[in-house]
């Protein structure tokens, strides 16, 4: 099978099986090219909403209470009513995954909107029933040869933004300043960009968390402009657990340059390797052996 967007660290390998995946709409089933929501829906006229990227494997959902408080969190901060408690959206999680028969393998998309509007506009106020949810649970396994080849990244123009402006915290389907980053680093030949924030400071990637290796030192973002990853926080506590050394602090590009080895985390990829950064190779420019230790400890996790 052939992996899909191979230079992504959201690339999978295409599963044919995904073709009669049926799409959760409001506790309702939909063939793919049927799942529909409004053009009025707050999600469609503002990315009014919050979404989680949430992994099935061996029946089991992985951080799964990490994942819902997450969601409830944001949801809360924008004063969206979910309009089920924790447990109940849990469960239509898995009333999804039963419907189309999953157990293993499975990568879920859930996403949240305020809901229906009586017209195309700003105010919340405008909301005229509740919120609209979508679950998308497809079969993705990770693109193995990225783990062998590495991403190449590019330094954005585009920074992260501070909470005052935006707060990263939130899994917002607002996104465009991400997309903007990624198109620049696609343009100038790159797989994704690295992003800064304010202060000048290595913050993140368009939609992964960023880490540098220094000897055996771990380092990451202080967090402030950052995604609240929870893989990103799952590699910092393996990798302390394991006894090692994690920095969580602000650092500079010069600093990456003369790292050791760099890796991204995200939730479908797990801990996907870096070989170059703005055409310079990190380390020997090809995945190194703490990577793949660091590899290899999260995927003991996951399969426990």
């Amino acid at each position: 099978m052939t992996p899909m967007s191979s230079s992504s660290s959201q690339s999978y390998v295409k599963d044919p099986r995904n073709d009669d995946v049926e799409i959760y709409v409001n506790g309702e089933f939909f063939k793919r090219d049927e799942a529909k929501v409004s053009i009025f829906d707050a999600g469609f006229v503002l990315g009014d909403g919050v979404w989680e990227g949430i992994r099935l494997i061996n029946g089991k959902l992985l951080a799964i209470d990490e994942h819902i408080d997450r969601i409830f969190e944001g949801a809360n901060s924008i004063q969206l009513d979910i309009g089920y408690t924790k447990a109940e959206l849990i469960e239509e999680l898995w009333k999804c995954l039963r419907h189309n028969k999953m157990e293993d393998g499975v990568h879920i998309r859930m996403m949240i909107s305020r809901g229906l509007k009586s017209t195309p506009n700003q105010d919340p106020r405008f909301i005229v029933g509740g919120a609209t949810i979508v679950i998308v649970a497809e079969w993705k396994q990770p693109n193995p040869e990225l783990k062998k080849s590495g991403l190449s990244l590019m330094t954005s123009t585009i920074r992260c933004s501070t909470p005052d402006v935006f707060d990263l915290r939130l899994n917002s389907h607002s996104r465009l300043n991400f997309i903007q980053a990624l198109i620049q680093a696609i343009n100038m030949g790159a797989d994704e960009a690295l992003m800064l924030d304010n202060r000048g400071f290595v913050a993140s990637c368009n939609s992964t968390n960023f880490f540098i290796f220094r000897g055996n030192e771990l380092w990451t973002s202080d967090g402030q402009c950052c995604f609240n990853g929870i893989t990103r926080k799952k590699a910092i506590k393996l990798w302390k657990d394991a006894g090692f050394v994690v920095h969580e602090k602000p650092f500079t590009l010069a600093e990456v340059y003369s790292a050791d080895e760099a890796f991204v985390t995200g939730t479908l990829g797990g801990i996907t390797p870096v070989a170059t950064i703005d055409g310079r190779p990190i380390g020997t420019g090809k995945p190194g052996p703490l990577t793949a230790k660091m590899n290899e400890i999260y995927q003991s996790f996951i399969a426990q």
